[in-house]
């Protein structure tokens, strides 16, 4: 992986360049077989059918009827109406929880920053340590990404009482697995030449370590963890929903007492802060990130007056100022965590009966129907998802549609849908629909559509443009330029996005029965707040494997199409 910010995507991995889509291929072309036209692979067809024939299954089991879709929305225009106008009500009271929400994202995000270093380190394949340290460290990467956040906090209220050192420390060991995995693929991909080097000249692994490999994995982790900070924002504005303190708290309390006017206003303070962070943390990316060039490498130092002695210019001084900064904001959100010592010695007492009653883990009937649930919700969704997001991405790009008002607007409107976090969406589907799955399907396909439209436009704004020229010059309509030019170079990233897409979804599903929205975090809930923790080991476990199976068959695809 480069050292360039544009290598990050959401995707929480670096999304191949067009170059790299196919096997053998060049700009994104499909490799010919010999004497025939290019040929197509299983997963290409496979995987596009696979999602039909779950979508069809999906419309039957949550009962998706056009009847049922109009009547829905009318109930829910009948919901916003009472949300209009927005109210915050208590503004410093609104304020403090804002705050809170912002420290509980950074306090997480800086934890999982340094045990990621340590992780990653190990489960790299470059690690020469004992193998068993690698597959623990591999194993806790896979584990703390496949659950998500919101359950992370559900266990860790348990563990240390209500407010925001569960929310921090739910973003943290959730966090840890994406961010592991990522630096563990920067580290992996690295040329090994200035490592033997150092080891040639006596340096022990740690000194080797430190010189080589994390001084050049800086730039990318750096924007790494930028990005993961945003997406720990809204992560955080949620907490508050299972006591794990921020805004959700205010949010939960204004739905609970049908105040939707101020739940409205509470939606909106999360929208502003989470653009506003979005926007700092694209400009901080612009300002720590070295972006390399065919011609030269990323490189923490510039050169010195002597060949040992590394440099100051001003992009190591903005970085040296940027970092000193990033580390005092940490320390100072650690501080705004209400630790105590009180808690820290219950919570021993707590995490082990907790532990001890995981065991052994029990798989019932209505834990296996919830995750089958979570899984329908999360595919149906994703596909229609998928098809909506497509249409706005190819509006929203000049490879069909040329008119910029067009693009512009639906681009806002995209970042805007962004920005209300999933489970906000299913709160209200829930007030206005009832509880149900048809609840979650809504608030998910919303937010597959917002996710899948950006990574499809970022991915067609960078096909390659020479067969797009070449068709102009022929006389090619848009469709035509489309279909022969653009659509052949975007199947494996729309094929990889989709299943990244329905990654995220499965995760979010998992937990959108808390508010009453289908799946399987009603049991989930239910199960921690009743003390019943051999249930709760096993749907962990269950959506464990289910999401490793996804992430297996999302590889397995990725190997073949792009």
């Amino acid at each position: 992986m480069s050292a360039s910010t544009d290598s990050i995507d959401e995707a929480g991995r670096a999304v191949p360049g067009v170059e790299r889509q196919f096997d053998g291929g060049r700009n994104g072309e499909p490799k010919p077989a010999a004497g025939g036209p290019p040929r197509v692979s299983a997963a290409t067809l496979g995987i596009p059918l696979a999602y039909l024939a779950v979508t069809v299954f999906g419309i039957w089991w949550i009962d998706i009827r056009p009847a049922a879709v109009a009547a829905g929305l009318g109930d829910i225009g009948r919901l916003l109406q009472r949300m209009v106008p927005p109210t915050t009500g208590p503004v410093p009271a609104l304020l403090t929880l804002t705050l809170e929400t912002l420290w509980i994202a950074l306090a997480g995000t800086g934890l999982a920053a340094i045990a990621s270093v340590f992780l990653a380190a190990a489960a790299s394949r470059h690690f020469t340590g004992p193998r068993a340290v690698r597959w623990l460290a591999q194993g806790i990467i896979i584990v703390t990404r496949a659950v998500p956040s919101l359950i992370f906090a559900i266990l860790f209220v348990r563990i240390f009482g209500l407010g925001p050192l569960a929310g921090a420390l739910a973003i943290a060991f959730h966090s840890v697995g994406m961010i592991g995995k990522m630096m563990s693929d920067v580290f992996e991909e690295q040329v090994p030449a200035p490592h033997e080097a150092i080891a040639a000249v006596g340096a022990n692994r740690m000194q080797n370590f430190v010189s080589t490999t994390l001084t050049r994995a800086l730039p990318a982790a750096a924007s790494l963890v930028i990005y993961r900070l945003d997406i720990n924002v809204r992560a955080s504005a949620v907490l508050g929903l299972v006591g794990a303190g921020g805004i959700g708290v205010a949010l939960q309390t204004a739905i609970g007492s049908l105040n939707y006017r101020r739940a409205a206003g509470i939606i909106l303070a999360i929208v502003v802060l989470l653009l506003i962070l979005e926007l700092i943390a694209y400009l901080v990316q612009r300002a720590v990130a070295e972006h390399a060039d065919e011609h030269t490498e990323s490189r923490l130092f510039a050169p010195g007056k002597e060949a040992s002695t590394p440099g100051w210019n001003r992009s190591r001084l903005m970085r040296t100022g940027a970092g000193a900064a990033a580390a005092c904001l940490f320390l100072f959100s650690l501080g705004q965590l209400s630790v105590n010592s009180a808690r820290l010695g219950q919570a021993w007492g707590n995490a082990t009966a907790l532990l001890a009653g995981f065991v052994p883990p029990v798989f019932t009937q209505d834990i296996l129907l919830g995750i089958f649930e979570s899984v329908i919700m999360a595919f149906t969704a994703t596909f229609f998802g998928v098809l909506i997001g497509l249409v706005i991405a190819v509006l929203s790009t000049r490879h069909l549609v040329t008119f910029a008002p067009l693009a512009f607007t639906l681009r806002g409107l995209v970042v805007f849908v962004r920005g209300i976090p999933d489970i906000v969406y299913a709160l209200i589907f829930v007030a206005a629909l009832g509880l149900g799955p048809f609840a979650g399907f809504l608030a998910l396909t919303i937010s597959c559509t917002a996710l899948a439209s950006k990574f499809f436009t970022d991915s067609l704004q960078n096909v390659d443009p020479a067969p797009i020229r070449a068709l102009e010059a022929t006389g090619a309509n848009r469709v035509q330029i489309f279909v022969s030019g653009v659509w052949p170079q975007f199947v494996p990233s729309f094929i990889g996005n989709s299943l990244f897409t329905s990654d995220l979804a499965l995760r979010e599903s998992a937990v959108l029965g808390i508010v009453g929205a289908g799946g399987v975090g009603f049991l989930l809930d239910e199960s921690v707040a009743t003390l019943h923790y051999q249930q709760t080991a096993g749907i962990l476990i269950g959506l464990i494997v289910v999401v490793v199976a996804l992430e297996s068959v999302a590889r397995w695809a990725r190997r073949k199409v792009i």
